[in-house]
């Protein structure tokens, strides 16, 4: 079991005084999941989404916590690999640099930034974002598995005349790959591309292992044929919003409110709802908030005409590890036994203060990853 933290530098906040205090927040908090026993730091790649994540450059980010820490690994969760956001090329060298200066610590994963947003601001074409990915990640592995020798590749979107790719990356053939997996589709392309599935898990423990079990069937079925590398890291990381103090329900409030903001943004930039509420009463019962959060944004879905699916209000479910040591312990049994290999830890959210995060961090590294060592 794998414990780690992802990093989406979400604001309510978000002018740009407050934007680089967060950035500087989450860096502090990296080190200290490095200082307190954690695997992975992850950052996503956004552009453009003022009330989600302003983790634009994460290949910056990640360096510098690289730079500040000695033995986390270092996550891109993930590279949006269409072409207008990032040429294979390039993600390929940066990637490489990162993993020879942090001393071979490097995990790579790829996405499609498929928000209309980001697509509209970089150029990319919606319809060719899966191609584009796939492609990307063959002539990146293919190039990583023969580093001495000049790079060449011949598909159906590029045509790479041979070239040098450098650097070369520390880690050998080239570091774990993986993919961002918020629909059941992708589930199954990462199982057949061969490698690690990282998934949302807002809808709580039965979604988790209704996800691992469609990774699993995958994975039985699969030919090899669309593997992308002759390595395959069958690795599923499952996402696990947590806010843990000594106050139970001071820890639930915090989680509640961060929760509903995150879920509010998601539905800002994914499903055409309102700006996230800024200011949120501290006083108010974030979980009857949730619940009516749900059930607006159900009513919205019909208005629209949208089928409301399970999935439709699974991001406003607050079954997670919100409350003491203990009650995160009982979680991560919980998700353990549904199949996560590895523990995304979303400690970072719009509304959660420096000081709950920091205490979370310290209260996990303390207690819940000991209990599983």
């Amino acid at each position: 079991m794998k414990f780690s933290m992802i990093f989406e530098a979400q604001m309510a906040d978000p002018t740009a005084a407050h934007e680089a205090r967060v950035l500087h927040d989450s860096v502090a908090q990296a080190v200290l999941a490095d200082q307190v026993g954690f695997d992975t730091v992850w950052a996503v790649e956004h552009h453009g989404l003022k009330w989600y994540a302003h983790m634009s450059a994460p290949e910056i980010f990640l360096t510098w916590v690289a730079a500040k820490t000695e033995r986390i690994r270092i996550g891109h969760g993930v590279v949006c690999m269409p072409f207008n956001f990032n040429h294979p090329v390039r993600a390929a060298e940066r990637a490489a640099m990162l993993d020879v200066l942090s001393g071979g610590r490097l995990n790579l994963g790829a996405g499609r930034g498929s928000t209309a947003v980001e697509t509209s601001m970089c150029g990319v074409d919606p319809d060719r974002t899966h191609q584009e990915v796939e492609e990307s990640l063959r002539m990146i592995a293919a190039a990583w598995q023969h580093p001495e020798s000049e790079f060449s590749y011949h598909g159906e979107l590029l045509d790479i005349e041979p070239h040098h790719l450098l650097p070369r990356p520390v880690q050998r053939p080239h570091p774990p790959l993986f993919m961002a997996c918020t629909r059941r589709d992708t589930l199954k392309l990462a199982a057949d591309y061969g490698i690690g599935a990282l998934v949302l898990g807002f809808g709580g423990i039965e979604e988790i292992a209704e996800l691992r079990r469609i990774y699993d069937i995958a994975i039985a079925e699969r030919t090899g044929e669309r593997f992308v590398s002759t390595v395959v890291n069958d690795h599923f990381a499952a996402l696990c919003p947590t806010i843990v103090l000594d106050d139970r329900e001071r820890a639930r409030q915090i989680g509640a409110r961060g929760q509903r903001f995150f879920a509010q943004a998601i539905k800002h930039y994914y499903g055409a709802g309102p700006v996230p509420d800024a200011a949120v009463d501290p006083d108010a019962d974030e979980i009857a908030n949730m619940r009516a959060a749900a059930e607006e944004h159900v009513a919205y879905l019909h208005e629209a005409k949208i089928p409301v699916k399970s999935g439709s209000t699974a991001i406003f479910n607050t079954d997670h590890a919100y409350g003491t040591a203990d009650d995160a312990i009982a979680y991560v049994e919980r998700l353990r036994a549904a199949g996560a290999d590895e523990i995304l830890c979303l400690i970072q959210m719009g509304t959660v203060p420096q000081d709950a995060c920091m205490e979370t961090i310290r209260q996990w590294g303390e207690k819940v990853i000991p209990h599983f060592q």
